[in-house]
């Protein structure tokens, strides 16, 4: 499993881990820094007139650090 499709929280808890299956559910780390991103980016509103633009924007940024933290990890 590639590190982009792991989840971005985890359950670390067997209690949990075992109500709720053993398969990891939520968000992946993609989603949630892309999430993260379009937060950001949506502060700047005047910098955005398409949803879609700003969209592709938090993908691309999500992406950009999950390469990085790929090509930087020990």
């Amino acid at each position: 499993m590639k590190n982009a499709d792991m989840p971005a929280m985890p359950f670390t808890d067997q209690t949990a881990s075992e109500r709720f299956g053993a398969i990891p559910s939520g968000l992946t780390k993609r989603e949630h820094f892309a999430a993260m991103a379009m937060q950001a980016c949506r502060t700047r509103a005047s910098a955005y007139t398409d949803w879609a633009d700003l969209s592709k924007d938090a993908v691309d940024i999500a992406d950009a650090l999950l390469s990085e933290l790929e090509r930087t990890s020990c």
